[in-house]
């Protein structure tokens, strides 16, 4: 499968899974608001689903990808036609260690939850006692989805090493279908209740993405089976590796972590959901286009790399860094300029204040600013990963964390939920640079002419784009608070402009031409 293929795939689903995302967080803002029930879920929310981050979108897929691509390559090398078979006893002494080891760890978790929430809020000065057994008890609804959803990024993991992106990439759909319809079908009378069957449904979702994953397997004719828990050399080395690889490919979500947890603790009600919304945003173009390019050139580099082919492994790597600034440029741009209308038409009607929508807002334009580092920190660790290098990653994860938390500490106080985007977007471009320096001293990157001068070319086409948007957001901000489908023509136009604008300017500054494009879709990488 070629790389815009793969990308274009994952990508693609992932489209759906956060436009169903957004449906979801525009009826979260209706129903729930920005206040106490909904910064208590949030919280609630925050730690499984930054498992989900690590595991399904991280560690497991920068382990125990190459790991597997490697017994199968080697396996068919030496025995044509066993590969597949090898490295499925692989997988099956994987999951039967995984298996007890996530149930005690999400019982004892469960457990924990006063003590795990009141560490991460401080106990919630702003709302009392109500709030915080709030969120304790939200916690204990959604902790098993932890479990489950390691689960789901193992079969997950397999099935990308087969060439079968789609299936993993749509899971998270389901997550968004059972929040949507907990909202529209079983939401409560109050914020409150509604709150906690969002809780459930996130745990429903996890089983039926289990399901979907299991299902897929045994129709590409992968099926694990359970044994005695063996810590074989294999499961050793595994293990070995991805404690840090989850801490290199997470630190955007501990970033993102800590900034929430100092918001509970020190800024006004709301802060925290503020941010997420913000957040949920902001994170769009990472899984369209971060996620997309580093899950679909992970195995490519892994091949190539394995193969003593550098030179194609430095290609691959070039033209991944190009495709990445070409698409994410101009959303983080978009983000910036036009934050404000934005966050008005999606989310301001219900129990969403103006006031609300004026602070999401200033919160997106912060957080936006980071977007390109945030793509480009997915792009650069596969070139770690596809060399087994998981702990290089990690001490440069480290050095950005603490420019969070030091960027948190200072700007918290005089800007507010605004300090915590600064501080992100900040660490962000850090942790680009940390790992992009020691990639290019190791010879593991060398950007060719083609990248430089597109790079150039991209950045002028975005700066245009801005310029339209900005004086087109004017216009569009007083569409915004007519019925849901003015709202969504008006953001349509706008949005749908200002791509016009950044795909003229692109194909006029020669960034790309048609001719490359269509040879992009044709090649094999």
């Amino acid at each position: 499968m070629n790389l815009l293929r793969a990308v274009s795939t994952i990508g693609g689903l992932t489209l759906v899974s956060r436009v169903l995302g957004m449906v979801r967080d525009i009826l979260m803002a209706r129903y729930v608001g920005a206040g106490m029930a909904s910064d208590a879920f949030l919280i609630a929310w925050r730690l499984p689903n930054l498992f989900r981050a690590l595991f399904a979108e991280g560690a497991f897929a920068a382990v125990f990808v190459p790991m597997f691509n490697r017994r199968l390559a080697e396996a068919d090398k030496d025995a044509p036609g066993t590969g597949l078979e090898v490295a499925k006893a692989f997988a099956g002494q994987v999951l039967s260690v995984l298996v007890p080891v996530l149930l005690v760890f999400t019982a004892l978790m469960m457990l924990a939850a006063g003590p795990v929430v009141y560490a991460m809020t401080g106990g919630f000065p702003d709302g009392g006692p109500e709030k915080f057994a709030l969120a304790r008890h939200l916690t204990i609804i959604t902790f098993p989805y932890l479990g489950l959803i390691s689960l789901v990024s193992l079969l997950g993991g397999i099935l990308n090493s087969l060439n079968r992106f789609w299936v993993n990439a749509a899971a998270p759909i389901l997550l968004n279908i059972c929040m949507i319809v907990a909202l529209l079908f079983f939401r409560g009378d109050n914020q409150v209740d509604t709150a906690i069957t969002q809780a459930i449904a996130v745990t429903v979702s996890g089983v039926m993405q289990l399901l979907w994953l299991i299902l897929s397997c045994r129709a590409n004719g992968v099926v694990l089976k359970l044994s005695r828990p063996r810590l074989s050399p294999d499961v050793k080395a595994m293990l070995l590796l991805i404690a840090p690889a989850a801490i290199g490919q997470g630190a955007i979500q501990f970033n993102l972590l800590i900034s929430t947890s100092l918001a509970a603790r020190y800024l006004s009600e709301g802060a925290v959901s503020w941010i997420y919304y913000a957040d949920r945003l902001n994170q769009l173009p990472l899984g369209l286009i971060g996620i997309g390019v580093g899950t679909a050139i992970l195995p490519m580099l892994s091949r190539q790399i394995g193969g003593g082919d550098s030179v194609a492994a430095l290609n691959t790597q070039n033209r991944a860094l190009e495709l990445a600034m070409l698409l994410a440029l101009p959303a983080a741009v978009a983000l910036v300029v036009a934050a404000g209308p934005i966050i008005h038409g999606v989310f301001q009607y219900g129990a969403f204040t103006a006031e609300d929508t004026l602070a999401t807002a200033q919160v997106l334009s912060a957080f936006a600013c980071g977007v390109p580092a945030y793509v480009l920190i997915k792009v650069l660790t596969p070139g770690f990963y596809a060399r087994a290098d998981t702990k290089t990653p990690v001490r440069l994860a480290l050095a950005a964390m603490l420019v969070n938390l030091v960027g948190n500490l200072v700007l918290i106080w005089p800007l507010g939920p605004v300090g915590v985007g600064v501080a992100t977007a900040l660490s962000a471009w850090v942790n680009v640079a940390l790992l992009f320096g020691v990639l290019f001293r190791r010879g593991h990157i060398q950007p060719d002419r083609r990248l430089i001068a597109k790079t150039w070319r991209i950045i002028a086409a975005a700066a245009l784009m801005g310029a339209a948007l900005w004086l087109g957001d004017r216009l569009a901000d007083s569409w915004m608070d007519g019925p849901l489908e003015q709202r969504i023509a008006a953001l349509a136009v706008l949005c749908g402009g200002g791509a016009a604008v950044y795909g003229l300017a692109t194909l006029a500054l020669g960034a790309y031409r048609l001719s490359e494009i269509k040879g992009m879709l044709r090649r094999k990488a």
